[in-house]
């Protein structure tokens, strides 16, 4: 039973670059010599192909590996023209790099002559006659293309300029047809190295070609083996680089523009003339997150009173930190505007169901007005734990919870009273998230809570931590107490007032 026509054709031959000339009524995947002749009995292939012998081991490598016979309409797989002797001496030499060669006149052309790399192993080449059977020849294994810059352009690209010049402008839109064909091919391949291919007296095509996107350009007809090897080398290297420089950049763009969200959710207070410290510690649930639900903001308006607010939406992940974004802007938009207490949480619930991406999010929130002498605080509890205070001769304590409302959106029309606390003179004010509290204790299932927390600051209060030293120690032991990272979110605000 005579061998199918495409499985007689000669692949090796053509991916080398010394294939005879295809005859015009043979399309991209047709044989290359006559219908039942094998290539290597063709007198014109033997005499076109000195290098046939040298060539064998370059280019059939593949078929062992696969073990599988090959589909020759792709050109990816060699050798099964061959016999099984042919298979056995072309398995003793694998390559490394796979070279795809992009030109319309493989036969005539000899710009590819023998190629190795850098360790001494056969470069194996494909070769493409035209850009349909250069996307069927591109699989990732190919590392490099060379291009021939001669070759014609798309189908459509070629119409439209012929159409445009008329006959006028035959220069213009052979250069286009020329960046068109290497346009074309960065966007099949953006993740290959190309190597562009022109003439010596065409070396501004070149430089061109460059600009456009290729990693460099040779001239075909002053190429030899070491030359050529040596730039398909240097043109994967930088594409390489090239990649990795892109993904650095993508990488820094990614985190400037998270940090310009978190700077969204943890700003920078306005307490401009106030004689109030702050401090402040945060940290994200989710791993390697910059992000989280909890948002706090402090505000000084222009008659001294100090406006402070913690808040936490329920959840801990992208869409939970952008909602406390938008509250916390909304906060600090309602309080330089003069709101304060209940109506400004009642605004602030009609953000929350406006934004929300569902009815059942819902967000708690503290907020404390401190009047401008520093001595007296308003308090308004949504759902959220009580602040603790402590002063000088004083254990730390919670503040009042009894008048504690529902939680920002779960209840329409709800109320939030405002309570009045005593400050005193000399005074150090903590918020914080449900984060804090909720670690757990040890192994087992008992956790901090509130109780747990007011005992670990009174202990680091006595011990002379105030400030960031203070909020640091508490968010630390916190972790430590729960054997690691914090299952939720955590936020932390301090104001002092000293005498």
């Amino acid at each position: 039973m005579p061998v199918p026509v495409p499985r007689q054709r000669a692949i090796p031959a053509v991916e080398c670059g010394q294939a005879p000339a295809a005859s015009p009524d043979s399309g991209p995947s047709k044989e290359q010599a006559p219908p039942g002749t094998h290539p290597a009995e063709h007198p014109t292939t033997r005499r076109e192909n000195p290098t046939e012998k040298r060539e064998k081991p370059t280019d059939t490598s593949p078929d062992t590996s696969t073990g599988t016979d090959s589909r020759t309409s792709t050109g990816t797989d060699t050798g099964t023209g061959r016999t099984h002797t042919d298979r056995t001496t072309q398995s003793a030499a694998p390559t490394n790099l796979t070279v795809l060669l992009i030109e319309d006149d493989p036969a005539g052309s000899p710009i590819v002559p023998d190629l190795l790399d850098q360790a001494g192993k056969p470069i194996r080449v494909r070769t493409a006659r035209n850009l349909t059977e250069a996307g069927r020849l591109l699989t990732d294994d190919v590392h490099c293309i060379l291009l021939d810059l001669a070759l014609s352009a798309p189908a459509p690209a070629r119409t439209s300029a012929d159409g445009g010049g008329n006959g006028n402008g035959g220069g213009d839109a052979e250069d286009h047809d020329e960046l068109a064909v290497l346009r074309h091919v960065l966007e099949l391949a953006p993740r290959h190295a190309v190597l562009a291919l022109t003439s010596s007296s065409d070396a501004e095509r070149g430089a061109e070609a460059v600009a456009v996107g290729a990693q460099d350009y040779l001239f075909r007809d002053e190429l030899d083996g070491r030359l050529l090897s040596r730039a398909i080398r240097y043109a994967v290297e930088r594409k390489r680089s090239d990649s990795a420089e892109r993904r650095l950049a993508e990488g820094r763009l990614r985190a400037q523009e998270n940090r310009r969200l978190e700077r969204g959710l943890l700003p920078t207070p306005l307490l401009a003339g106030s004689p109030l410290r702050f401090a402040a510690r945060y940290r994200p649930g989710r791993s390697r997150a910059l992000l989280g639900g909890d948002f706090y903001d402090v505000v000084r308006t222009p008659d001294g009173t100090v406006h402070a607010m913690i808040g936490d939406v329920c959840g801990h992940g992208p869409d939970e930190a952008a909602l406390g974004v938008e509250l916390r802007i909304a906060w600090r938009a309602l309080t330089l505007a003069g709101l304060c207490g209940d109506e400004l949480l009642g605004t602030l619930q009609q953000v929350l169901e406006h934004e929300r991406s569902d009815d059942e999010i819902f967000a708690t929130l503290c907020a404390v007005d401190i009047s401008p002498d520093g001595r007296r605080a308003g308090l308004c509890l949504a759902g959220h734990p009580s602040p603790l205070l402590s002063r000088p001769g004083e254990p730390a304590r919670l503040l009042p919870y009894d008048n504690n409302g529902p939680a920002l959106g779960l209840l329409p029309g709800a109320r939030w009273p405002r309570m009045q606390v005593e400050l005193g003179a000399e005074w150090s004010l903590m918020l914080y998230t449900d984060g804090l509290i909720e670690g757990h204790v040890g192994e087992g299932r008992e956790r901090l809570g509130q109780d747990g927390m007011v005992e670990m600051v009174r202990r680091q209060l006595a011990e002379g931590l105030a400030g960031e030293e203070l909020l640091r120690a508490t968010v630390n032991e916190v972790r430590e107490l729960n054997g690691g990272e914090l299952a939720d979110d955590v936020a932390v605000v301090l104001l002092d007032r000293t005498a």
